[in-house]
């Protein structure tokens, strides 16, 4: 019998007794998706990160698919989470806009290495051969471009972008912006190369009409 306990702690009541939280170790499963992609990704190396023996990890996340798919629902609940933080606290719409494109830099700093985009990384290795990945990965995208689309609203209101442009197009190209930075990162890119292209791709928005 397993039973949950509070917020996300397993307790296998039969045999011996386990316990282990499962959003840490559905986290440790996504960094390690992140890092090696899905296909690359064995059911060892899994229970290795998430330090499960095969019995939790089928009583718990049932395949390897499912909890791939709960990951990627995981990483898009964390990029909207730290977009909606930063539009929240930043000086303005357009400084929002901003420090997403050229924090993105810092990922060529990351000591985990240079992984791009979880999502876009998923896109390119199942494109749509699997349904249910494929509606993650667009749940993911149209979130983040409705934040962006009320980012470049309210920075129309300001004064700071054309307020004939149309806030969705731009939002569409805020994510396709984003998509390929993390690319370049991912294809090793300096972080001044980063910052030059999010300086010009800023300065871009600002004058499209």
């Amino acid at each position: 019998m397993i039973r949950i306990i509070g917020t996300g702690v397993l307790f296998a009541m039969a045999g011996r007794p386990r316990e282990f939280d499962v959003e840490a170790a559905r986290d440790a499963a996504m960094q390690l998706f992140w890092t090696q992609g899905y296909e690359a990704t064995s059911l060892n190396d899994l229970l290795s990160a998430m330090n499960l023996s095969k019995s939790s990890f089928y009583q718990t996340f049932e395949s390897k698919h499912v909890l791939f798919e709960q990951c990627l629902a995981r990483y898009g609940e964390i990029l909207i989470c730290t977009m909606r933080e930063g539009l929240a606290t930043a000086p303005n719409s357009l400084a929002f806009i901003h420090g997403v494109l050229s924090d993105i830099s810092n990922e060529t700093r990351d000591p985990r290495g240079r992984r791009g985009c979880l999502m876009m990384n998923t896109a390119a290795e199942f494109a749509q051969s699997d349904p249910g990945i494929a509606r993650c990965v667009k749940a993911g995208m149209e979130a983040s471009q409705k934040i962006f689309a009320e980012a470049v609203a309210t920075a129309q209101v300001d004064g700071d972008i054309n307020s004939k442009a149309s806030p969705q197009a731009l939002a569409d190209y805020l994510v396709t912006t984003v998509i390929g930075l993390k690319t370049q990162v991912k294809a090793g890119a300096s972080s001044k190369r980063i910052k030059s292209i999010a300086e010009l791709s800023v300065v871009a928005l600002q004058r499209m009409t």
